[in-house]
């Protein structure tokens, strides 16, 4: 039976139709992704018990060696089973298509770009795709489940989701890790507590400045043909959406040559987001205005044109509470 995942931005639920449990995974805004299951067996009292043994697969390199979530991309055997030669890839928005949903049924059109979804190896040779699929009836009973679509606009969203929240959770304990080894020094030092050592500032830098590329899509894989998905998940997507006086938002897809049509991580409304701490929040709000003024032009960035940078910079003066005042100058 297919695995079924239903997410939105803090919390994606497992479900497999003949399954003991569903499985939750929840987005805490400190300590990452926490794992819990909910016990579907009718004549015991239901009960959400918390499961950290997932963090043996959850908190890994994959995840940036926080708790946190992975899109992986294998090809699947008849049975469902990873064929062990033909490897797999951990996959987000940088990823190529060519890559991406292997052991994942994926419904909609994306012209002549291929992907390894709905592909089913008959040996380790010979593998057998199924792209451009609008209907997954053939392949499933979709009548099992909440929707009978697994939309490939849904899969690239939450694909760049879980690469995102990972990086927002590894720079807050990065942020707070360093903070405790900056008092410490301080103290043993004997220097004042609130001073930040060079040492410590270039630590956090480091660690927001990844996060940073990422969330305004460097090294975004370049679409080359329009991606439609089939359950209407891009429109009721851009309904969650805050939006400025003209109209604009984060949520709002492109899906033509990129993803979204302003490239900034919807993210940065998120609890995880805010509850950075303050040295790597201030750190990143200014590296953040530093590219979106201009005042960044260099190669990691090139995918922003001024028109994107200005028209994204506009929508979080308008959109993102607490700003720095020196963004609203």
């Amino acid at each position: 039976m297919p695995r079924a995942l239903y997410f939105n931005d803090q919390v994606t639920v497992g479900f497999v139709r003949t399954g003991d449990v569903l499985e939750f995974a929840s987005l805490d805004p400190k300590q990452g992704v926490i794992f819990y299951t909910l016990d579907q067996n009718p004549s015991r009292h239901p009960r959400i018990e918390r499961q950290d043994h997932c963090l043996q697969c959850h908190q890994s390199g994959a995840t940036l060696g926080v708790p946190g979530l992975l899109v992986r991309s294998i090809t699947p055997d008849s049975k469902g089973v990873p064929v062990a030669s033909a490897g797999g890839f951990v996959t987000d928005h940088q990823s190529a298509l060519k890559e991406r949903w292997g052991g994942w049924y994926v419904s909609g059109t994306a012209g002549n770009q291929s992907h390894m979804g709905n592909m089913v190896a008959l040996d380790s040779d010979t593998p057998v795709s199924h792209e451009n699929v609008t209907d997954l009836h053939s392949f499933f009973d979709t009548g099992a489940y909440l929707t009978p679509h697994s939309d490939i606009v849904a899969l690239m969203t939450f694909e760049h989701e879980t690469q995102m929240a990972n990086l927002l959770t590894r720079v807050g304990w990065e942020a707070r890790m360093a903070m405790a080894e900056n008092r410490a020094m301080n103290q043993s030092f004997q220097e004042p507590e609130g001073q930040i050592r060079p040492s410590t500032q270039r630590r956090v830098d480091s660690a927001v400045e990844e996060l940073l590329e990422y969330m305004l899509f460097s090294g975004e894989a370049k679409l080359t043909a329009p991606v439609v998905g089939t359950s209407g998940f891009a429109e009721e997507f851009a309904k969650q959406s805050v939006r400025d006086s003209k109209g604009r938002s984060l949520r709002d897809f492109d899906l033509q040559t990129r993803l979204f049509r302003y490239p900034c991580s919807f993210l940065i409304y998120s609890d995880a987001f805010d509850s950075l701490p303050d040295i790597a929040k201030n750190r990143l709000y200014q590296r953040l205005y530093d590219v979106l003024s201009g005042k960044e032009t260099g190669p990691r960035f090139a995918q922003l044109s001024s028109t994107d940078r200005r028209a994204i910079l506009e929508i979080l003066r308008e959109t993102k509470k607490n700003l720095p005042a020196y963004w609203k100058a």
